[in-house]
């Protein structure tokens, strides 16, 4: 590898944050290398989360997904003591999928699902990860038997309440029709892994009248603290053109652009009720076709999120080159209010002014990241030279140093 590889290893802001235009077919991926994939063509990487434990150690995880192998709807479970330098496999959980790593009361937990879909499932590690409780029960961690879906989104704390979103597979509609997304939440000092402890709210399902498209739908969403005190579930919406939609949006979305759209869907304080006002909770987000993450930062108060920007829309491109395949480029956004979001920086970024075909094998995509001090750290779900850049054959990190100090874009 030479030393512009090098180089593009090690993406931040003091360097340029960018990773650029893939090298030869054996050239590594931008940013260190956490884990791969063992079986590259039929189980790939997903899910990546990251945590920073109260003694500084990070630790992240994946789940692999795919058409075979032995590791499918396993979670494993890394560490890193030199700030991410280096990483050290710690264990695995079987039967975990779509999780969340979080710290709550000093202990390390694992928020996910069994099986996929499958029942809402939290897992408890007194050790930094080394071991974890079995959910066997529902005094034991089994929280919510059924068919459910999730992502590596975030856990939040507001009004004495913790908070994670999960969806439902509630109907037989293709994709991400079939979901009703809700709202999980129990008392902060509650025993996390007893059922009792858990509150749901009821399920929304998206109606299709409100944005006209190819499979309309929500998922993926992320529990976020308002800038009123209240808790909102910020979602993902899929909005691909479809053969016979307008390019241009129409309805409770109209004026927003195609691909950047997500939904915000209120919280009642005892997380029973999840209501969405279509005529105003559609908002303008550059990363809204794509999992994202979002949190909030105190010290700049404001909104934060590493996002899939689609940066070559165009409206006359047929299905195999719509925008869905562009995982290609990540950048920094920002919000003081959840509603206005400011771009700043691209991070990462590969052939960003080329159309895309689905084939492609190449992409930085579900990124999950945390606060740490001046910098933000993240894990990617990242396919380098991939079956194709959707299964990814990476897990990656990355830092972006000194990211309050980011322009905003031109």
């Amino acid at each position: 590898m030479n030393m512009c590889m090098h180089a593009i290893r090690q993406c931040s802001l003091a360097c340029l944050f960018v990773g650029v235009l893939a090298g030869a077919a054996d050239s590594l991926p931008p940013g260190v290398i956490v884990a791969t994939t063992p079986l590259p063509e039929t189980q790939y990487i997903g899910s990546p989360s990251i945590v920073v434990l109260p003694d500084g150690t990070y630790v992240a995880c994946h789940d692999f997904f795919g058409k075979a192998g032995p590791g499918l709807r396993q979670t494993h479970v890394y560490q890193s003591r030199d700030q991410g330098a280096s990483w050290m496999p710690l264990s695995h959980l079987p039967n975990a999928t779509w999780g969340t790593l979080f710290v709550h009361q000093e202990a390390l937990h694992y928020m996910g699902i069994f099986d996929e879909p499958g029942n809402v499932v939290i897992r408890r590690s007194a050790d930094g990860g080394r071991t974890w409780t079995e959910p066997k029960d529902t005094d034991s961690g089994l929280l919510f038997t059924g068919k459910f879906h999730s992502a590596p989104v975030p856990v939040v704390v507001q009004a004495g309440r913790i908070w994670r979103t999960v969806e439902e597979v509630v109907n037989d509609e293709k994709w991400p029709r079939h979901f009703a997304a809700l709202m999980l939440s129990a008392p902060v000092g509650a025993d996390l892994l007893k059922a009792s402890s858990w509150t749901r709210s009821n399920g929304l399902v998206f109606d299709g009248s409100w944005l006209p498209g190819r499979r309309p739908g929500w998922l993926e969403g992320n529990a976020v603290v308002t800038p009123e005190g209240g808790i909102s579930n910020l979602l993902r919406v899929n909005t691909e053109l479809g053969l016979d939609a307008a390019y241009e949006l129409s309805g409770p979305a109209a004026g927003i652009p195609r691909f950047e759209v997500a939904a915000c869907a209120d919280v009642s304080v005892d997380g029973r009720s999840l209501v969405f006002d279509p005529a105003k909770g559609f908002i303008h987000f550059p990363g809204g076709l794509s999992k994202f993450t979002v949190r909030y930062d105190p010290v700049s108060k404001r909104y934060w999120a590493l996002v899939n920007k689609v940066t070559h829309p165009h409206a006359d491109r047929p299905v195999e080159t719509e925008p869905v395949a562009q995982r290609n480029v990540v950048i920094l956004t920002s919000s003081a209010d959840l509603r206005y979001w400011q771009e700043h920086a691209r991070l990462l970024e590969w052939r960003p002014g080329e159309k895309l075909i689905r084939k492609e094998r190449y992409g930085f995509q579900y990124l999950d990241w945390q606060f740490d001090g001046d910098d933000l750290i993240a894990v990617a779900r990242t396919a380098w030279g991939a079956d194709n850049f959707h299964n990814a054959n990476y897990l990656t990190f990355h830092r972006v140093r000194n990211f309050r100090a980011s322009p905003a874009a031109k």
